[in-house]
């Protein structure tokens, strides 16, 4: 193989790379965008608002994990493994904060 072809497809992948980081990019901007267009314009009744934002949350979720975290929905057993113990780290940081918040409210009431 030539060198000229090892550069080619350097090139291409350096540009596959940049094309998928570009659109991530520009799909997570647009998501932040709306969601805080929802919430500074008040455009939305107080619940279809939580609604929207959590839509949007989880729309922007699996923005990351495609095109930052290169996972798709065919993804191996370690990617799984990873998702699932990044939940349940998640699961217990905002749980646990949480509860510390409601005690703490409870207590000074």
């Amino acid at each position: 193989m030539s060198s000229e072809a090892i550069r080619d497809a350097g090139d291409e992948s350096w540009r596959k790379d940049f094309r998928t980081y570009f659109t991530g990019g520009l799909l997570a901007l647009l998501l932040t965008g709306a969601a805080f267009w929802l919430v500074a314009f008040g455009s939305l009744p107080l619940f279809q608002s939580l609604i929207a934002i959590t839509l949007l949350a989880i729309i922007q979720i699996v923005v990351h994990f495609r095109f930052f975290l290169h996972i798709s929905w065919r993804s191996h057993r370690d990617d799984l493994q990873l998702i699932l113990f990044t939940s349940l780290i998640i699961f217990l940081i905002v749980g646990g904060s949480v509860w510390i918040l409601a005690n703490l409210h409870g207590r000074m009431t």
